[in-house]
């Protein structure tokens, strides 16, 4: 099953001290249309907000998401010049988010385990806390690691005659030799050394966590870490990922072992159950 990476009782089954979740399609399903809605307004930002090409607008939404993580990172990375907090306000604060519906079975699932539990999204502060609050599991968690975690201010802006914008779609058609693709000042998954970063700030051990995450890079590159990897959304396990599971829904199944120390103290067990506020790591 590749496990290589997190670490291993004499029992075969993985020392496990912390559960880390991807937040947009992990902890919610991608059926709610969040996601989809999302990639239409960052759309609209390129069209109206950076002055991008109507025609051009989704193929590059797409093509930044893929080379950089996310279509924000590499909208940075080429040379765009935005506040954070206009573009997070743009893109998530007109979502619908009574889209998405409470969820009392993922919400029993997580209070049933007493192990550290944090949240890892590359979205906002705010998005993370108001799609939480509407799932009913935002005192669920120890604490959320997101955007503002790994990069705290807006930059400066550079004047508009300085701005150069990199043409990602003429470099990737027809590279030319000695030419790279710029680097994002934005940190985020699947990049690695973010992602050391964002454990480290939280005293996460990668060998003795498990990682939940929609995104196939985002698993391999949690795996490269060392982390015990599930791919959320899919019951097709791919490489990098130890586990596949159509939804948080199925992590009894899956991890029963989770369960045995819960049952075994059930003060532990019911102090879990106590809300607490959940923190932003930052």
């Amino acid at each position: 099953m590749g496990h290589e990476g997190a670490k291993y009782g004499d029992d075969g089954r993985p020392t496990c001290d912390c559960l880390l979740f991807d937040l947009d399609d992990t902890l919610y399903p991608v059926g709610s249309g969040i996601g989809l809605d999302v990639m239409n307004n960052i759309q609209e930002y390129m069209i109206d907000k950076l002055g991008i090409n109507k025609g051009v607008s989704l193929e590059l939404c797409i093509l930044l998401y893929k080379q950089y993580g996310t279509t924000m990172a590499g909208l940075r990375a080429i040379g765009y010049q935005f506040d954070y907090d206009d573009f997070h306000g743009f893109v998530h604060g007109r979502l619908a988010y009574e889209k998405l519906k409470p969820d009392p079975v993922l919400r029993n699932i997580l209070l049933s385990l007493p192990i550290r539990k944090l949240v890892f999204t590359n979205g906002d502060r705010l998005h993370a806390s108001r799609a939480m609050k509407r799932l009913g599991i935002d005192d669920c968690f120890e604490g959320v690691l997101c955007f503002e975690t790994l990069n705290p201010a807006s930059p400066t802006p550079v004047p508009s005659d300085k701005v150069e914008i990199f043409d990602i779609m003429k470099h990737l058609a027809h590279p030319e030799p000695g030419v790279e693709l710029p680097r994002s000042p934005i940190l985020c998954k699947p990049n690695i050394d973010a992602m050391l970063h964002a454990l480290k700030l939280a005293d996460i051990n990668p060998q003795t966590t498990i990682f939940f995450d929609d995104s196939i890079r985002n698993i391999q590159a949690g795996k490269q870490i060392g982390m015990h990897t599930v791919l959320v959304g899919t019951s097709e396990r791919i490489k990098g990922a130890d586990h596949a599971l159509e939804s948080l829904h199925n992590m009894k199944e899956a991890f029963p072992e989770l369960w045995v120390e819960a049952v075994k103290d059930e003060d532990v067990r019911n102090s879990s159950k106590v809300g607490i506020e959940t923190s932003v790591i930052a």
